[in-house]
């Protein structure tokens, strides 16, 4: 069996979230995690003007996820990834947005199991690095247990190297996005069962796991653990991952205004280089929000981080009203 350990905590991709800001913050808490990008088209890096695959040395281990349908074009991208360093690619078969399901790939990918295993197979030809996919429990009327069992093995036969289920189905029709992301009804044991069942495929779960408890129950059954909102909303508790998850004790605990403190000379460069300093911030909004003051942080925050020329005295001064008392990470 392949084995990743870096997987036994992942942070799920969420568009205009996981950026390489967020992720940077992210690996200043924990060291092992491993960390995700946003969902980036094959189209947007084939195609498009800017560059959607920067990211820092520090991030690692950091995985690009692709949204695609096209094999060649996936393969092609795939590569450009590992050239860039990533240290794996991933697949979305899963998102149910409006835009992916124009562009027939994400959740909508589910209804066509060869097309996908084409996919995995062309970019495992094309990479060294593992290539993994991220799906769902089915789509629509696809959602019998005998479904994901085939879908699974498939890919299993295809060469996958692992992959993350969202335990939740999938519904294209009649329920938006955002109502995608709660209202379909979490099956965890069905996600323990496809692990019973290949035990040989490494599998992570994924959907409202929101607690390192929660996370630390889901793996007495699989192998790993992605989480997203909850380390968006409360970043801190990454501080406490590398010990509870990975069984490594740091040498020494970081209070909150630390690790923000630690980002002053990524910051410092970024602003060097003509960025903004609320591309930045704006991930710093919840680091404190279990602390008392957190209100008068974000507001000060929300009032002066957009202005033109601020720099890390905004950070500084927003900070000045939480008091210094360090609070446990999951509080």
């Amino acid at each position: 069996m392949t084995t990743y350990n870096y997987s036994r905590l992942s942070l799920a991709p969420m568009l205009d979230l996981t950026d390489r800001h967020f992720r940077y913050l992210c690996r200043i808490l924990s060291k092992n995690m491993l960390l995700y990008t946003e969902m980036v088209t094959t189209g947007a890096i084939i195609y498009g003007k800017g560059d959607y695959l920067s990211f820092n040395e520090e991030e690692h281990p950091v995985s690009l996820q692709l949204g695609g349908a096209n094999h060649e074009h996936l393969a092609i991208c795939a590569g450009i990834g590992e050239e860039r360093g990533y240290d794996e690619i991933n697949l979305n078969v899963g998102c149910p947005s409006d835009r992916v399901q124009n562009g027939s790939f994400g959740a909508v990918l589910m209804r066509s199991p060869d097309l996908v295993c084409d996919c995995v197979k062309a970019m495992k030809d094309r990479v060294s690095i593992p290539v993994t996919v991220k799906t769902r429990l089915g789509v629509d009327e696809l959602d019998d247990y005998d479904y994901i069992h085939s879908f699974v093995a498939k890919l299993r036969d295809a060469g996958v190297d692992g992959m993350t289920i969202h335990a939740r189905m999938a519904f294209l029709k009649g329920m938006s996005p955002r109502e995608n992301r709660d209202k379909p009804p979490l099956n965890y044991d069905r996600v323990y069962q496809l692990k019973r069942d290949f035990p040989d495929l490494h599998l992570s779960i994924n959907g409202n796991i929101s607690t390192l408890d929660d996370a630390l129950k889901h793996l007495e059954y699989v192998d790993g653990v992605m989480m997203g909102r909850a380390i968006y909303q409360n970043p801190y508790m990454l501080m406490d991952v590398d010990e509870r998850i990975f069984n490594q004790k740091p040498s020494r605990r970081m209070s909150r205004k630390e690790c923000v403190r630690a980002c002053y000379p990524y910051i410092e460069n970024y602003l060097s280089q003509g960025g903004a300093l609320k591309h930045i911030s704006r991930h710093f909004l919840g680091m404190f929000n279990t602390c008392p003051n957190s209100r008068q942080f974000r507001q000060y925050m929300a009032q002066n981080h957009y202005r033109e020329g601020a720099d890390i005295s905004v950070l500084e001064k927003a900070m000045s009203f939480i008091p210094d008392e360090e609070i446990s990470a999951e509080q």
